[in-house]
């Protein structure tokens, strides 16, 4: 009712507003050296006009009112700016706006309500689009991305990974499709894959730091915004195709999309299938082999996928309405899944992998493999009012039926659900006061399941509702940014269970102590419901100092809320792709083993600060991040000491080691952290065909109390000479990952290595097709890396060496 109310309101507010005057800006838009550039865009801040340039750089923006007005111009390989005019009542006619060029790909973000940039944000951005996104595009979402500045993949053995934004990961940084949560269960665990494909976007969008005033505390460290053509805003004809073949794992991709319509309809359609084997390595999988490994080869890393997406929208003299329906199938092996023995990760103490029996010469003791299937549907509309205080109303919608299976032998295990609902409507305002702005309504619904014998969480329902407020104004060479969001958060859960865990310490010979607290555990201590409400608000406020011609500084301070997750407050068992038993902040550890927490379960608080400072014009720019977060209440899972059954007691029962088939237990607990680091990126234009970026980025995440944070990247540094000339595109790549020693208490070190990287394309034209051949290579010196951010570490290194050719067209 509410949100019906405030929808109605606002439209009746546009209706009875006084109409615009019809005054115009005329002009033309050059480069430095007085030449027009063709095809640049003007648009109209605060408004809802966009224009682009003619052969001859000119230009006419018409409906302004009398007053002040302010254009963005932006244009490709140069800076984007804004100039302020005083309208009069005759208008503007004859001006001349200049454009600086700029070495650093300047690319727009979809995932704001305002106009930004990498160039713009007072928070960092990075966009990566275009070809550079056909050539980096993988079959997970964190290996497409491990190459930008500030992020990592935590790499579950090339058949799932998520980015690492800054260090943190997990249920902080949430993957939106569109500008819509994804819907999936990668948020609670790194062998769930995301469900979003890369192949067919357009562009990915990362915002590092916090983002929680346009998404929620979800996105209290970063956000992933994976965008594509789903619901077209135009009907102008146009298809994108290609097909791809990899040698280290014997890939084979293709996929396509095209974009057309009739009068005022768009329609979309895209499709995509990948398949591949379990992928070659140089050395043994395993960091500790026995006298059985076997070289060459991640065992169970195979998997096949398709799907498809069917769209259409609207076309209105005032925006567009559209509808989406999005399937997708994946089937993929999960590597380190058996159950007998140790190994993953260091600080878990892990298990031994299950090889895929489909590579008989290699052995096969357990096939363990994931079935996801998801279909999605989606709503977008944006309806510009043309008079009135209100500018435009944004509606975003999305239903997503999520499941996947883990399949065992060929029977099902366990099986994940999750149905969720979601809608956003941002109401943006006319400029008033020389500021701009409005106002977001944000729900979303998630009703999760886990089923079956690892079904390590209860099934749970959760529900958000927030209201937020973001403005911006420019005063002069500044712009500032303000924003606030609060939340009603309630997770809901009707049969969470404490049961009767048998656990035990191991002295250091590996023997039990005598805390033992003897075997069994399938006995229920209690069966309850539980119900939590939480309130988090953010604030935010940032600025962006034009100091000089193509260089800015940023600056953002922000204090985000974040409520624990339905996985963090309720696990209560074995989590076997961390290979870990996990115990949720709802229960607490004492002397008898493990009860109910009577304490108030605590909000996650997060203080950030990001200074930026950028020079993006001329033939070197740069971009310089330092950034500060201190977070009160971290939900981290804390060893405690003590090993548990895994639940399968075949294996137990059969294994050699006494302790084989145990885990270590880990307990959700809230601690005080602090994370700071830098990030560094430096572009230089050598001459026409050759450019140089140099990158970096260091991390550090430590307890207040003393004592650093798991998984924490390691320092990294990047080198990459480019060539551009006439048809012929190439690069070689160099990226050395240092030591990182930095780590948790009970986990290893992980060895520093260098990966080298190279790819050429030429391009050509069929008829009206303009067409890419292209070979790349990776790890071509074939080094044994091992990630440290990922769970298998010991089990699965990076790829070896690895050749791939394919063909892009479009037209």
């Amino acid at each position: 009712m509410f949100k019906k109310t405030m929808i109605a309101s606002v439209v009746a507010a546009g209706m009875l507003a006084s109409p615009l005057m019809a005054e115009t800006i005329s002009g033309v838009v050059t480069d430095e050296n007085g030449q027009p550039v063709a095809g640049a865009e003007v648009s109209v801040i605060g408004e809802n006009q966009l224009i682009v340039t003619d052969a001859n750089g000119r230009f006419t923006v018409t409906n302004l009112r009398t007053g002040e007005a302010e254009l963005h111009i932006e244009a490709r390989r140069f800076g984007h700016r804004n100039f302020r005019f005083d309208v009069p009542a005759q208008g503007l006619s004859d001006v001349s706006l200049t454009l600086l060029s700029s070495t650093i790909e300047v690319i727009d973000v979809t995932a704001s309500p305002f106009h930004a940039s990498a160039t713009e944000s007072s928070l960092p951005v990075s966009v990566l689009a275009g070809d550079a996104l056909k050539m980096r595009q993988a079959a997970t979402l964190g290996d497409t991305l491990k190459n930008e500045v500030g992020v990592h993949s935590n790499f579950y053995g090339n058949v799932a990974s998520s980015p690492i934004i800054r260090g943190l990961d997990g249920p902080r940084v949430l993957i939106t499709q569109n500008g819509l949560d994804a819907g999936d269960a990668s948020r609670i665990g790194p062998d769930h894959s995301v469900a979003s494909e890369t192949s067919t976007a357009t562009q990915i969008e990362v915002l590092r730091g916090p983002a929680t005033l346009f998404y929620g505390s979800g996105a209290i460290g970063g956000v992933v915004n994976v965008v594509d053509q789903r619901i077209p805003t135009d009907n102008t004809t146009r298809a994108e195709w290609m097909v791809q073949r990899e040698s280290v794992n014997d890939e084979k991709l293709a996929s396509g999309s095209l974009v057309s319509g009739v009068d005022n309809i768009g329609l979309y359609i895209d499709g995509f299938w990948r398949d591949n084997d379990s992928y070659r390595i140089p050395g043994f999988a395993e960091a500790q082999p026995d006298d059985d490994a076997v070289k060459g080869r991640v065992d169970n890393t195979a998997a096949t996928a398709k799907g498809f997406t069917l769209g259409g929208s609207v076309l209105l003299d005032n925006g567009f309405i559209g509808l989406s329906y999005g399937r997708l199938d994946r089937e993929y092996g999960i590597p380190g899944h058996s159950h007998g023995g140790h190994g993953g990760d260091d600080e878990h103490e892990g298990h031994d992998h299950g090889d895929h029996d489909e590579h008989e010469e290699h052995g096969a003791e357990e096939e363990v493999y994931a079935d996801l299937t998801q279909n999605r549907y989606q709503l977008l509309s944006e309806l510009n009012i043309n008079s009135g205080f209100i500018r435009a109303i944004n509606t975003k919608l999305a239903f997503t039926d999520y499941q996947h299976s883990e399949i065992e032998n060929g029977e099902i295990g366990t099986t994940f659900k999750n149905r969720s609902h979601e809608a956003r409507i941002e109401v943006l305002h006319r400029t008033f006061q020389d500021w701009r702005g409005g106002i977001s309504l944000h729900y979303k619904f998630s009703d999760f399941e886990a089923l079956g014998e690892e079904a390590f969480t209860p099934p749970s329902e959760t529900e958000m509702l927030a209201l937020g407020w973001v403005e911006e104004r420019h005063i002069g060479d500044w712009l500032l940014q303000l924003g606030a969001r609060v939340e009603r958060v309630t997770v809901e859960a009707p049969n969470v269970v404490l049961p009767e865990l048998a656990a035990h310490g191991h002295d250091e010979h590996g023997a039990e102590d005598e805390h033992d607290h003897g075997h069994g555990g399938t006995e229920y201590i209690r069966v309850f419901d539980v119900k939590q409400r939480f309130t988090p608000y953010s604030l935010s406020a940032g600025a962006v100092w034009d100091f000089a011609a193509g260089y800015n500084i940023g600056l953002s301070a922000s204090h985000s809320q974040r409520a624990p997750s339905a996985a963090e407050l309720l696990s209560f068992g074995p989590h076997i792709s961390t290979a870990s038993y996990e115990i949720g902040a709802l229960f607490v550890q004492d002397e008898h083993g493990f009860e109910l927490n009577t304490q108030p379960i605590e909000l996650e608080k997060s203080n950030n600060l990001d200074i930026t400072l950028r020079k993006f014009s001329g033939n070197t720019g740069f971009v310089l991040n330092a950034f500060y977060n201190r977070i009160d209440n971290y939900y981290y899972q804390k060893n405690t000491g003590l090993f548990a059954e895994d639940g399968h007691e075949e294996h137990a029962a059969e294994a050699a080691d006494e302790h084989e088939g145990e885990m270590p237990v880990y307990l959700f607990a809230a601690a005080d952290v602090t994370l700071h680091g830098l990030e560094a990126q430096y572009v230089w234009q050598i001459n026409d065909p050759f450019k140089l970026t140099l990158q970096g980025d260091y991390i550090r995440a430590r307890l207040q109390d003393g004592g650093d944070l798991p998984r924490t990247p390691p320092l990294r540094i990047a080198a990459e000479i480019g060539y551009e000339q006439d048809a012929i595109s190439a690069d070689l790549r160099a990226t050395r990952y240092f030591k990182q020693n930095k780590v948790a208490e009970m986990e290893q070190a992980t060895a520093g290595y260098t990966l080298l990287d190279a790819s050429v394309s030429y391009r050509f034209d069929v008829g009206l097709q303009e067409l890419t051949f292209y070979l790349k290579g990776q790890n071509l010196t074939n080094q044994t890396a091992r990630v440290h951010t990922s769970f298998l570490k010991d089990l699965a290194p990076l790829p070896g060496r690895s050749l791939a050719v394919g063909l892009r067209g479009r037209f």
